[in-house]
């Protein structure tokens, strides 16, 4: 379920490069800069939501969200390099001179590629088999995810320039998860379960 519902933006993608004129829902007049910024938007969202299972468990005591925790993760990491690789190939044609240049000299770019790589080892160590491998260090490997979100709102920052609010808005959440997270935990508290990134 989650994971189909993580995959119905992209088939909306899908249906709207393909039938977007019939439909009357296009890509816009710059489908590639639609196309990055759907992508990067549903890698925040999922990111965001990967860090919300922990706090929520805590809190209400639903222990069914556990096993979801790494589905969200992925989806991040799946829509963060659809992000990564729309720019890359699409945008620049995989030039390395251009790459190196946008790498150097604009700092959204920079700041995107690294939160990518942040991402890179918290999907490779998502198993069942890696978290029993790492023990203790993989809740703190994965505490990284935090680190990822808060680049991913400053990536979003610098790219938008004016309109603010919305990146504002997910640093707010990202904050208030964070804050959450590092809360005493009650007596009812619920154990986090080590499963997904965002421990």
């Amino acid at each position: 379920m989650v994971t189909a519902a993580g995959l119905a933006p992209l088939a909306a993608l899908g249906a709207r490069a393909a039938f977007g004129d019939a439909l009357g829902w296009d890509l816009g007049a710059n489908p590639i800069e639609e196309v990055s910024h759907e992508t990067g938007i549903w890698a925040l969202r999922f990111l965001v939501a990967t860090l919300a299972v922990t706090p929520l468990r805590r809190f209400t005591g639903w222990s069914a969200l556990a096993p979801q925790r790494r589905t969200l993760g992925l989806l991040a990491f799946g829509w963060a390099t659809l992000h990564l690789l729309t720019y890359a190939v699409l945008d620049v044609g995989l030039d390395p001179e251009t790459l190196r240049e946008d790498l150097r000299e604009r700092t959204y770019i920079a700041l995107g590629f690294a939160t990518w790589c942040g991402l890179v080892p918290l999907a490779l160590t998502s198993t069942r088999a890696a978290t029993r491998r790492l023990g203790a260090r993989w809740v703190t490997l994965h505490r990284l995810a935090y680190l990822c979100a808060a680049g991913g709102v400053a990536h979003y920052f610098w790219l938008v320039k004016q309109d603010v609010g919305p990146p504002l808005a997910y640093g707010a959440v990202v904050a208030a998860l964070l804050a959450l997270r590092l809360a005493p935990r009650g007596r009812r508290g619920a154990p986090a379960a080590r499963s997904a990134p965002g421990a």
